[in-house]
């Protein structure tokens, strides 16, 4: 079979081949009448040279005397587009019925020999433009990151341009102000900004449903917090750090320190398309690995992983220390409802085709409690009881898109969005079993975010009601300068019904308490470098679990922040 080096693009071949024809002077003839081959007809005297006609409509591209180089080749058949009803040869580079798609890219050819995997990697030209996905790893051709470097998956000027919509990202069709910071275009035009989160944007679905995926959302690659859709390596390296001065009202006390320094290393698991891992160490006071989650996409969104067990319910645990609205959770929601497990496995995903419905289940376990270090832990009482928990969680935009992983601090107008999060889990602890129930919910628009949490308990051992809640606002007073936010929250108890008799390590520390927080951020330098003065009073009350007399503790402080993280 005679190879003729001409372009693959989705040309029409029958114009590729005329255009040939017209600029070499070559005559065609069939071999055979059955041999799907082309050679030169016997020799006669060639005509002159006509000139090259005009690529037909949808042919547009390079001129047939100068094929890009980045195409791969084709094979020259007797048979032309669209001479059969269906596709009749599946490896011949033509499209035999007319239907605008070739070869295995055509639903005629699913069951052909030609078009099967063989379960060998994506690493030819040839591979990477076949429509199969070769070594069945969800992805096929240029989707798959084995193609990356094949000259077939580097782009071709041999393509029509494609008319851009009303609400088009286009460059001078859509009306932006192109002088606009990259953040000014959140949420405009086509992009419904739904995805912007390191997670989100790493699943190998649009979550959001506005018509781009991970990295090609505008959330992904425009979101500075989005590290894993920035230029660099396969593996990117994050640094959050924080510098604060302290006042304590009670004890007339000052202190300046590093209070915090975060670092995190995230990208896709080698081998493993659309997949996501991170770890995050702590090295403030000493170097120690907080967290880490090693998640693989199922299909359609839905995905499993493995985490290191500090996520629960609340949103708070998950949440990197740069996305607080008030520099630090609350005490209280995490307190007496959750705990850090040794190892926890988790399974989500989409429960609609837009992804407005999101569920998640999770089950966890581990001896002891967790010392601050990944693998560490300590058994307080000298207490080796095995705990665990099971639960599951639904998530609901009703309004718009908001994402568990998202942070709340707003740095410019956001689009409106309402999201609730109902859950429930069931605790082992050391001491305590319970049922416990989680609702959240989150409202966004324009210069004003709200966020609000319930949790609630049923302690069964010794009978006890317990129930804490945590409501936060943040209104962006100056664009990209600054954010005023505050929050008021508390935890109530009810005394034990069957009180034990000894208070463990967990019990001993669920004491009654109420807190106020206000602070007001400043944007030094886009959201990456922030000054935070933050005021809290907290009144803690001896709990009500315990039999002795209650005692208030008034704790009062005043904080100066100074936050970068690149």
């Amino acid at each position: 079979m005679q190879i003729l080096p001409i372009p693959s693009k989705r040309r029409s071949l029958k114009s590729l081949l005329a255009a040939l024809v017209a600029g070499a002077g070559l005559s065609l003839a069939p071999v055979t009448a059955t041999a799907a081959t082309w050679a030169p007809a016997p020799a006669v005297v060639a005509p002159a040279p006509a000139p090259a006609a005009a690529p037909p409509p949808g042919d547009i591209g390079a001129p047939p005397s100068d094929p890009d180089q980045n195409d791969a080749p084709v094979t020259a058949t007797s048979r032309q587009p669209g001479e059969s009803k269906t596709e009749t040869i599946c490896n011949d580079g033509v499209d035999n019925d007319g239907d605008t798609v070739y070869d295995c890219g055509d639903n005629d050819c699913a069951g052909a020999s030609a078009c099967q995997a063989d379960g060998r990697p994506e690493f030819t030209e040839e591979r990477c433009h076949d429509w199969l996905d070769n070594d069945r790893d969800g992805a096929f051709d240029c989707d798959d990151s084995d193609c990356a470097d094949m000259n077939a998956c580097k782009g071709s000027w041999d393509r029509a341009p494609v008319a851009a919509s009303s609400g088009a990202l286009a460059s001078g069709t859509d009306g932006f102000d192109h002088r606009a910071d990259p953040e000014d275009l959140l949420g405009k035009g086509a992009d419904v900004d739904g995805e912007r989160s390191e997670h989100m944007c790493s699943d190998g679905y649009d979550n959001d449903h506005d018509g781009k995926t991970d990295c090609e959302d505008l959330g992904c690659r425009l979101d500075t917090s989005v590290v894993n859709c920035q230029p660099a390596t396969n593996f990117r390296f994050s640094v959050v750090a924080r510098t604060q001065g302290t006042y304590d009202v009670q004890e007339k006390k000052a202190n300046v320190e590093f209070s915090a320094i975060q670092l995190r290393v995230l990208g896709q698991i080698p081998y493993i398309q659309n997949s996501f891992f991170l770890l995050s160490f702590r090295a403030e006071k000493t170097p120690r690995m907080v967290f880490a989650m090693f998640q693989v996409p199922i299909k359609g969104g839905h995905y499993f992983n493995i985490n290191s067990g500090a996520g629960g319910l609340s949103l708070e645990l998950v949440r990197s220390i740069h996305k607080r609205l008030l520099v630090d959770p609350a005490f209280y929601m995490l307190n007496a409802f959750e705990q850090g497990n040794g190892a926890a496995l988790e399974f989500g995903g989409p429960l609609d085709k837009r992804g407005k419905f999101l569920y998640r289940t999770f089950l966890a376990g581990g001896s002891g409690r967790f010392a601050g270090n990944i693998g560490g832990t300590f058994f307080p009482d000298n207490n080796n009881n095995f705990t665990y928990s099971a639960g599951a969680q639904l998530w609901m935009n009703l309004v718009g898109y908001y994402n568990r992983f998202d942070s709340p601090l707003l740095y410019t107008p956001a689009p409106t969005s309402l999201a609730i999060a109902v859950g429930g889990k069931y605790d082992q602890r050391a001491q305590e079993r319970y049922p416990a129930a989680n609702i959240q919910a989150t409202f966004r628009y324009r210069r004003l975010i709200l966020l609000g949490e319930v949790y609630g308990k049923r302690e069964l051992n010794f009978g006890s009601w317990q129930a804490a809640y945590n409501l936060q606002a943040g209104v962006l007073a100056v664009k990209k300068r600054l954010l005023l936010t505050g929050d008021f929250g508390q935890y109530l108890a009810s005394p034990f019904e069957n009180p034990p008799a000894e208070l463990g390590y967990d019990l001993r520390r669920q004491n009654q308490e109420m807190q106020y927080r206000a602070a007001a951020h400043v944007f030094l330098w886009r959201e990456l470098f922030m000054l935070t003065l933050l005021w809290s009073d907290r009144r803690v009350r001896t709990s009500a679990l315990s039999t002795a007399a209650a005692v208030v503790t008034k704790q009062q402080d005043l904080r100066l922040v100074f936050q970068y993280r690149f």
